[in-house]
Parts: C-alpha cells; structure tokens; sequence
C-alpha cells in the first residue's frame, strides 16, 4: 500500500468565516428503515439489505443518480458548530500582547442519520465538525434545527457520533427523516460511480457524482496515518461528515478530506464504511452524559499532564493526548497502573487532547465510577496501546487529605 504524499491536504472541509476548505455530504436510500421503533438492545448500524441489481426501474426504486438523491435526502443534515479557539499571538514574541488568545467561530459540516435508541437520533460525523463545540446545531431535510450534543469522539480516525433527544423532534420531523443504509466497502471496485450529498458552502443539500478513483490510499491528516478511499467525486467546503454513496444509495464511506493545491483536480477522500463501523457503534452505545454531578460525588484521577499537539506528535513521533508528567501516591491513576511517560489518548473511549479537556469531561463522572482509559505506553522504539481500567477516586477525600498533609497532620 503506497502511501500518498499531498502538496496540500484540506481536512473533511468544514465550512468556517473566511475558511475555504471541504467535504462532502452523505444520505440514504427508498428502502432505508423509518424512525418508527426503539429498543433497549445495543444499537447497531443499519447494514444493506441484498440488492443484486445496480438499477431497478419500477415503485420508486432507484434507477439513477437523481433516485438516489432524491431517497437520500430525510437521512441528511447539516451541523453548525459554534466554538472556542485558541489563537496563537504571533506579534507577542516583539512585546505586543499575551502569547495566545480565545476567539469564538462557527462552523458548518455535514452528517449522517445512523440509528437511534430509547431517548436519542443518533448522527455520524467528522471529528473535526465537532472540536472544541460549545453549541451544536442539526438541520434535518424539513428545514427544522434542534440543538445536539456529543456523545463521543474517536480523534484518531476523524470520527465522532452527536445525538438529539427524541423528545426535542416534533412529529413532523420524525415523519420527514430517516435511518441511513450501511453497504460494504470492502466490496467497493475501482471505477465504480459513486454519489455525494452534503451541506456544500453552508447553503444546503447538494449532489455531486463521480468515481471510485483508488482503493486503501494511505495519507497523512493532521499526523493520523489514514486508509482511505479516493473519488474524483467534487468535494466542497461545508460537507464535512457526509458519505459516499453507491448506487444503491447505501453508504460506502464518510468524506474526509481533499487535496488542494495548484493543479491538482478531483482527488477527495473518504473513510471506508467497513472501518468506519465498529468505531461508530462503540460510539453509538457510550452514555450520553449532559449533566455534571454534584461537588460532593465529583471524582479525580491524580495525574499531571500535559497535551501532546498536532505538532508535537509529528516532531517528537509520539501519539496525540496527554503526556503524563506526574503520578500521585495512592491514586486511582496509581491503583490503575499508570505510569510517568504513559500517553492518555481516550478517557471512555472518546479522544482527550488536554488536560483542561479532561478536567472538563470529569465533571460528568461520579466518583466510584470504572471507566476504561486507553494509554500508549513506550515500548522499543514505539508506543504500543494498551486500555486500563480506572476506578474514580472521591475528590473529597482527596482534598481532605491533602488539606491535612498541608497542616501537618
């Protein structure tokens, strides 16, 4: 498998302020499940039911790229992600201002409608749709918006899951949208057509269409080695988190990214379906938590750390997360075997970047709780992962002790 090397790589093209960049957009097809049920079961993506024909004429079957636009469209919606950034100072070094500063912006991406449960819609997307949100938006096909939170993230391979209560969506939109169809990208062909809807420039639903360019394209996104599919399919700003489709409108991949460069015409990338999926329902199953807990259940882990940025991975060569620099005495982090030099990259199995991150993530965790963490850790020349599991220490008790350490007793 060879791996590309791009003059100019445009992460999955969230729309923002003055940013031009893309991705494109993903949907569904006439056969695809209506939002009518739940279960108590484990969610699970919806796979493809057997088409053997490429092109079905009769009772609104798909027959062509507008069939399948048309079937697909109550399965996509547009994300709006209002957020906080961090800006680097760079007239700071002649004395002009603090090294760095907070901005707001706003993003639009795309997503998929991918199943839900007894309380949730449940949409795929972009990790990067997502980052840093403090409010997030979904438009569904009827025009509605409701707002959205994030149920979990995989930063590794620009994947995360947002939800919707089910108690927010009126009648009308339930009746209006619909569960995605999952194919099979290992059953992909070079040459094949594909179709892409998303949220292109922020304006809407758009369709483009093209082809199955290459299959297992290694490239390189912001440090994470990626195996994906490329299309020359166009890919525009705003369609972040959307899919490629087949021609049986099932989805074969969740648009990426883009090479952009002086040129350089029709090359996109997006991530296989078939990778895609037991991320996602790992995803899918994680507790949705939206309320911190009490001061007195509040929990702690007892490391110091510091964040291992996009830049640093790529000069120093280790994993993105948090470097740990310090384990406390007596500590869950401890108990759990953490170690000095240990690289926290998913706290519950969602990617954690800093240390402010995961302090604000352990607001929604209850003291006494286990919760897997998984680690890369030194091993060679290399990092191997491993997952631990961590039982939350009462931050009382770990105050209270320190208060007497302080006064001597």
């Amino acid at each position: 498998m060879k791996k590309q090397t791009l003059i100019s790589l445009l992460c999955a093209g969230v729309l923002t302020a003055g940013a031009v960049t893309g991705l494109m957009g993903f949907a569904n097809i006439n056969t695809a499940t209506d939002i009518s049920t739940t279960s108590d079961k484990k969610v699970e993506l919806i796979s493809s039911s057997d088409i053997d024909t490429a092109e079905v004429s009769t009772d609104g079957t798909i027959t062509g790229v507008s069939d399948v636009a048309a079937a697909v469209m109550p399965a996509v919606v547009s994300i709006t992600n209002k957020s906080v950034q961090e800006v680097q100072n760079y007239f700071s070094r002649y004395g002009y201002g603090a090294p760095s500063y907070t901005e707001e912006s706003t993003s639009a991406g795309s997503g998929i409608i991918i199943g839900q449960n007894d309380d949730e819609l449940l949409i795929c997307t972009n990790n990067h749709v997502v980052e840093n949100a403090t409010e997030l938006t979904v438009g569904f096909a009827d025009d509605s918006a409701y707002e959205a939170v994030v149920k979990g993230t995989d930063a590794a391979n620009d994947l995360a899951v947002v939800a919707v209560k089910l108690d927010d969506i009126s009648d009308d939109t339930m009746d209006a949208i619909k569960i995605a169809e999952i194919g099979d990208s290992d059953e992909l062909l070079v040459g094949q057509q594909v179709v892409a809807i998303g949220n292109a420039l922020g304006y809407g639903q758009s369709v483009t269409t093209g082809i199955v360019s290459a299959l297992n394209r290694t490239i390189e996104i912001e440090g994470n080695e990626q195996t994906l599919i490329q299309t020359d399919a166009a890919i525009n700003p705003g369609n972040s988190g959307g899919a490629l489709l087949d021609m049986q409108g099932r989805v074969i991949g969740i648009n990426s990214a883009k090479a952009s460069a002086n040129g350089v015409e029709g090359m996109g990338y997006a991530i296989p379906i078939s990778t895609a999926k037991p991320i996602l329902e790992d995803l899918m199953n994680k507790k949705t938590r939206t309320e911190t807990v009490s001061e007195e259940d509040s929990a702690y882990i007892g490391i110091s750390g510091q964040a291992v940025s996009n830049e640093m991975s790529e000069l120093y060569g280790i994993p993105e997360g948090i470097y740990i620099t310090d384990v406390s005495e007596d500590s869950p982090a401890e108990d759990a075997g953490l170690k000095k030099g240990d690289i926290i990259t998913k706290f519950d199995g969602s990617s954690v970047t800093s240390m402010s991150a995961l302090k604000e993530t352990l607001a929604y965790y209850a003291a006494g709780e286990e919760v897997p963490v998984t680690i890369s850790r030194q091993s060679g020349d290399g990092y191997e992962e491993q997952q631990v599991t961590l039982t939350l220490g009462a931050l009382a008790d770990y105050q209270s002790q320190a208060d007497d350490s302080n006064s001597g007793k």
